[in-house]
């Protein structure tokens, strides 16, 4: 195919782009270069904070168990303090039971929340743990003083599976410790749950010890992905740069 040619029937030349066309893509390019590499930074420095993570909730995880802190310590309570394991010892409260919206590996259902009366004086939801659509309820009641043992877990105020929490309604999309005690007028609660651990005696629902710890982890693909990127800019910015040195040097030789 015959190039593009000048009024003068000779092929034309390409002609360098202004200074200051130049001076604005160089700095837009290096802005845009600066600016991923940083994301690459902040996505490695994300990654050693999620392995801490990881390495610090495995350690609670696996630590012998200890009481369920009481109402002198709920002030200081934070997330550095979630999935700690914990047990409490009282009775469960009758007909105060909470179903949550919940999916796991044994399919759709509900997480069973009901509050316990501890033999310390104060009242903590426990996530019996999980209900299959359609369970029987009678299988829900337990009046004995009993134990019980699981994780320790912070409150969830946001709703979830993209909707809100709806108290009049008596429908919970999520474990929001607060609104449930308000909801079933239980007066003042732990500001954590527990999530009961498995009993071993009973398959009946409900099914404890489902509590899955598991987090995310992606950040060093995330890192090499905008690394990746920001060596794609420096080159192609190389390769105008180099592009235009050409154009340049060309038409200073034809000059000469």
């Amino acid at each position: 195919m015959d190039g593009d040619v000048d009024d003068s029937g000779e092929p034309a030349r390409a002609q360098p782009t202004s200074v200051w066309r130049l001076v604005i893509f160089g700095f837009v390019a290096l802005l845009g270069i600066v600016l991923l590499c940083g994301l690459g930074v902040w996505q490695l420095e994300r990654r050693v904070w999620k392995l801490d993570l990881i390495e610090r909730v495995e350690q609670r995880v696996g630590a012998p168990v200890t009481s369920a802190p009481g109402p002198d310590t709920w002030p200081g309570i934070s997330d550095e303090d979630a999935y700690r394991h914990i047990s409490v010892s009282g009775r469960f409260l009758q007909n105060r039971d909470t179903l949550v919206k919940a999916v796991t590996e044994r399919g759709s259902g509900y997480w069973l929340m009901s509050p316990f009366q501890t033999d310390d004086g104060f009242t903590v939801l426990i996530n019996r743990g999980f209900v299959p659509e359609g369970a029987a309820e009678r299988s829900w009641q337990e009046t004995a003083d009993t134990e019980v043992t699981g994780l320790m877990r912070m409150t969830e105020p946001k709703g979830g599976f993209l909707r809100r929490n709806d108290p009049s309604a008596d429908r919970w999309y999520s474990r929001d410790v607060g609104a449930i005690a308000t909801a079933k007028s239980l007066g003042a609660v732990a500001p954590y749950f527990i999530d009961a651990d498995a009993n071993m005696r009973s398959r009946q629902p409900p099914i404890g010890g489902l509590t899955v710890i598991r987090f995310a982890n992606n950040h060093l693909v995330y890192a090499i992905t905008w690394f990746v990127l920001a060596l794609m800019l420096a080159a192609a910015t190389i390769y105008v740069g180099r592009n235009e040195w050409q154009i340049r040097k060309t038409i200073r030789l034809n000059r000469s």
